[in-house]
């Protein structure tokens, strides 16, 4: 937090305790009448046999604050010692700070490590859908928020390309395609043959053997299957990139689960021959993890792969490629118990890099209607619950004034991909929930184009009045309630996206954004900037708007959220 070390200091003038076990006891307080950092002293009172109120009074004697603190008084509040900031000082080496780092502001320096996040991986069977959409929204505001803590970040994705689900597609296409050319989005053409082999899967249940030999003759690399393959898996990535693109998503490296398969194959019979894996009464290749993990199929009896047998090569050729110091598998919750595995192999197997994979897990997304299946057609793709979204925004704009059309279709766009990014990341990663599309658009609540309103309202501020802002101010006359409440919340932005990071959470940071900018709408409708007569107070506010505007297009950013100038 802001200021800790300060504090920290204060505390070791009566107690012989280090910096990082001061600061690991340290907190905020849920309400501001108790201080803007406090000191619970219940872990004292075992040590020095002393009741933890008592602490807290002695502490608050023994300790002199020097004349230029940040702190102003310090206060023994039951079990608790409280720090209270000197808001004056506060406010001008938050609104400097802000000032001086601008879209800086909360970065960390280069730290030289590596950070590696793998997302979406889709299937090349079937278009990009909503959960598609959540996993890519996560992945790619993590990825801003270890860049801004110091991190060389790496975007990859991993086209699952290869295996049974694709061959359903493909099988489809021969049976009924017909040789018939896309006649709409790619990809979703595609996953009609999907969809299609699903239904007749019904009516014959023989189709599961004749995509199984399907299978088999692309392991062994009949001409026909490949040509077919390669066909239908450039249709679907054309499409995937086209809905990338208008996601505002690319990747520094994309790899395919077809080039990885068969030296994953590798790294299983290396693991037979040392005696980490066995075969089974059948003669599937397995590793007995006991406990909870239990056996596991790496490679089938009929030599066919399974997806942990090239997501073992992949684990370790993303290792050889980027040296990452940690590598993030953004991955839904159903491939929990998948990804615990593949990380226990890589450890019975000593890689170097096995302690740094995380599986960031996210939950799934319901519709008002209910759970949503590719093989039944029932999802909602990606595209066109974005082209929705954009039209719903597009009717609200024409309903509250003109503008023109080119300017219309752009904020339209980006206000509708504020909509969508901000309620995916709202909620905390492991949690399940419901999408509204009409609750997501809403200029009220806890949206994203609550946020963006915000800041064009900020910024209509600083460009109707004419003067610049400056850091020549009276800080002290920023002292009502609502300006300090706004002034220590922006103080925390670099605390959040810290914490952010360090929890893979961007869920924090879209709770602290929500704040931020319901905290900037009290004090705009409760002070004056423009039309104020002391022109010294607008000085002030003004500062005080352009920092807050400042921290909120930085907060956009690390969503992927574009800000707009009219709403």
């Amino acid at each position: 937090m802001q200021y800790e070390s300060t504090v920290t200091q204060l505390l070791q003038q009566a107690l012989s305790f280090s910096e990082k076990e001061i600061s690991e006891l340290l907190d905020i307080p849920p309400n501001p009448k108790f201080g803007d950092i406090s000191f619970p002293c219940f872990k004292l009172s075992k040590i020095l046999n002393k009741t933890p109120q008592l602490i807290a009074k002695e502490l608050e004697k023994a300790i002199k604050i020097p004349e230029d603190s940040i702190v102003r008084e310090i206060k023994a509040i039951g079990a608790f010692l409280n720090f209270f900031f000197n808001i004056p000082i506060l406010t001008e080496r938050t609104l400097s700070q802000i000032w001086n780092e601008r879209d800086k502001y909360g970065y960390k320096e280069d730290n030289k490590k590596t950070v590696l996040l793998e997302f979406p991986s889709p299937n090349t069977n079937k278009q990009l859908h909503l959960g598609h959409l959540r996993n890519m929204a996560l992945g790619e505001s993590t990825s801003r928020i270890f860049e801004s803590q110091g991190f060389n970040v790496v975007r990859v994705n991993l086209l699952n390309d290869r295996g049974i689900h694709i061959c359903k597609s493909m099988l489809a296409y021969k049976k009924w395609g017909n040789k018939r050319k896309p006649d709409k989005k790619e990809d979703h053409f595609v996953g009609d043959f999907y969809v299609l082999f699903s239904k007749q899967l019904k009516e014959n249940p023989k189709l599961e053997e004749e995509a199984q030999e399907l299978l088999k003759q692309w392991e062994a690399k009949d001409i026909e299957t490949i040509a077919l393959w390669e066909k239908m898996t450039n249709w679907a990535i054309n499409g995937f990139t086209e809905t990338f693109t208008k996601f505002g998503i690319s990747f520094d490296k994309t790899y395919r689960e077809s080039d990885l398969w068969e030296k994953g194959k590798d790294i299983i019979m290396e693991g037979l021959k040392n005696n980490l894996f066995h075969k089974d009464e059948v003669g599937n290749i397995v590793v007995d993890l006991g406990g909870q993990l239990g056996t596991k199929v790496l490679l089938r009896a009929d030599g066919t792969s399974v997806y942990i047998t090239q997501d073992l090569y992949l684990a370790k050729k993303k290792y050889e490629d980027f040296k990452y110091s940690k590598s993030i598998y953004v991955i839904g919750s159903e491939q929990n118990y998948h990804l615990q595995v593949l990380f226990e192999i890589l450890k019975m197997m000593n890689f170097e890099f096995a302690d740094g994979c995380y599986h960031l897990s996210h939950g799934m997304i319901f519709l008002p209607e209910g759970k949503m299946k590719s093989r039944e057609g029932t999802v909602i793709d990606a595209d066109t619950i974005i082209k929705e979204l954009i039209e719903m925004v597009k009717t609200e704009i024409i309903s509250r004034g003109k503008i023109a059309e080119s300017e219309m279709n752009k904020s339209a766009k980006d206000i509708a991909m504020a909509a969508l990014k901000f309620f995916l990341l709202k909620f905390a990663s492991s949690k399940d929930f419901v999408f509204y599309p009409e609750e997501s658009v809403s200029l009220y609540g806890k949206t994203g184009p609550y946020l963006q309103y915000s800041y064009v309202r900020a910024n209509r501020i600083i460009q109707k009045i004419k003067k610049k802002p400056s850091l020549d101010v009276n800080f002290g006359l920023l002292n009502k309630p609502e300006e300090i409440s706004l002034i220590k919340l922006l103080k925390d932005y670099p605390d959040v996206l810290e914490q952010a990071s360090l929890s893979y959470s961007p869920h924090i940071l879209a709770e602290y954004t929500h704040q931020l900018a319901s905290s900037f709408n009290l004090f705009y409708e409760k002070y004056r900037v423009i039309g104020e007569s002391d022109e010294e107070m607008q000085n002030a506010r003004l500062l005080l708007v352009r920092c807050f505007r400042d921290v909120m297009r930085n907060c956009l950013y690390m969503f992927g959220i574009n800000t707009v100038n009219t709403m």
